[in-house]
């Protein structure tokens, strides 16, 4: 056996039967053995608390943390490992020991600093999040993870410019980083910078072609400046991307619906609620469309069923007593609808005369 590891399990055999044999094991190179053994049993139990907590076996990966504390207390992944346990486990308090007792070992430990800044969120201590997280940027300047957080913290405390200036630090270091140019896309239509905006939202979906909500974004913001054309292209792009995302088939079908296309409107209406059965505002949504292709029939049934699945939608309602006065010349049942209405907060000043005018 030749070479340093066959070396190191020659000395390792040697050690254990207790040949001191100055050409073969000094006490010295038994003592860096035991050691070498010690540090290599660690390494494996964090390999394996690790695919453990992957795995969603939180006993396991805390039964190797605690081993690899054992055999050497002072190991900051040790208390890494069994703090991000607790976490799972949802106890935030001794999650925070484990990664300040990390920190205490090593101080520039970007990943303990990460999860100690989550779990000063999750207390509310936004004050002490931002500490840790400058922290871990300061051990590591190309963090770009700790970057994202610290952004999204700002803006929880409606730090506007700071969270921007966070944001396109990340976009410094990775030009292409998807999350960053999405979440700068949608803080800066957020706070009115339309144009600045449609330019973030291009580059990402130039990037990244197939980022569905960056073009559901692409297209909201396209329909907020008036361009129904690009927006429904956009719109067109995030369901082919994620054909779950329901916001774009509800509002692609508002656009085909304002473009007189009644058939592509009813498709993506229908698409929402293949999605989402429980989706009433796609069922009131239908209602009006059906109306006006004159599909009286199936115009009440979607009304009824809005109103089925959400009894407290006044809208509905107000929708519903229109299409009884209207389109069925039933007042009993619009009054009906409009009394609902009313006692659901609404107020319209023609409902407020019929209403009153009506019988009891």
């Amino acid at each position: 056996m030749r070479g340093p590891i066959g070396n190191r399990v020659v000395v390792r055999v040697a050690c254990v039967l207790g040949l001191v044999f100055l050409s073969v094991a000094s006490p010295s190179l038994c003592q860096s053995a035991s050691q070498t053994t010690r540090q290599d049993d660690a390494r494996l139990q964090l390999e394996r608390g690790e695919a453990l907590l992957h795995q969603g076996n939180l006993k396991g990966a805390a039964d190797a943390a605690r081993r690899v504390l054992e055999q050497n207390p002072s190991s900051a992944e040790g208390h890494y490992l069994l703090g991000r346990v607790f976490l799972n486990d949802r106890k935030p308090e001794k999650a925070a020991e484990e990664f300040t007792r990390a920190l205490a070992l090593r101080p520039a430990f970007p990943g303990a600093l990460m999860e100690l800044a989550g779990v000063y969120v999750l207390q509310g201590k936004l004050a002490d999040a931002e500490q840790a997280l400058s922290r871990a940027i300061k051990a590591d300047p190309n963090q770009v993870v700790a970057y994202l957080v610290l952004a999204k913290l700002y803006e929880r405390q409606q730090d506007f410019a700071a969270a921007k200036q966070t944001y396109q630090r990340v976009l410094v270091i990775e030009p292409k980083q998807a999350e960053a140019l999405f979440q700068l896309a949608t803080l800066l239509d957020q706070h009115g910078e339309s144009k600045e905006a449609r330019e973030t939202v291009t580059r990402l979906t130039t990037v990244s072609p197939k980022h569905a909500e960056g073009w559901y974004l692409s297209g909201r913001i396209a329909e907020k400046n008036g361009d129904l054309l690009e927006a429904a292209s956009a719109y067109q792009q995030a369901v082919a991307a994620k054909p779950d995302l329901v916001a774009a088939h509800y509002n692609l079908g508002f656009i085909y619906r304002s473009q007189d296309k009644p058939k592509e409107a009813e498709r993506e209406f229908l698409e929402v609620l293949r999605y989402r059965p429980e989706y009433a505002e796609a069922y009131v949504s239908l209602g009006a469309l059906y109306t006006g292709m004159n599909r009286l029939e199936d115009a009440e049934q979607a009304y009824r069923k809005a109103v089925t699945l959400k009894p407290d939608y006044a809208e509905a309602r107000y929708n519903f007593g229109v299409f009884y006065e209207l389109h069925r010349k039933d007042m009993p049942q619009a009054l009906t609808q409009y009394r609902k209405y009313r006692e659901l907060g609404g107020r319209d000043e023609r409902v407020e005369r019929i209403v009153g005018a009506g019988p009891p």
